[in-house]
């Protein structure tokens, strides 16, 4: 008896972090920047523009997907 392994084409999941900060008008390299620098919800809400909530789901889109949401396998 054969096995064939299926091929699976990736998709995406949602939008991916750069979709996210554009959308914001938050520049993806300086919000990754601000997050490598330890700065905190509040610094880079003011920093961006932005209030504290849209940060905090910023950085939990990069902890929890990294920047982009490609999933499956080919």
């Amino acid at each position: 008896m054969e096995s064939f392994l299926r091929s699976r084409v990736p998709w995406e999941a949602g939008p991916n972090l750069k979709e996210m900060t554009d959308e914001v008008g938050i520049d993806l390299d300086r919000f990754v920047d601000s997050i490598g620098a330890n700065r905190s919800d509040m610094e880079m809400a003011q920093e961006f523009g932005v209030s504290e909530k849209t940060i905090s789901q910023l950085r939990n889109q990069f902890y929890t997907k990294g920047l982009g949401t490609t999933v499956g396998q080919d």
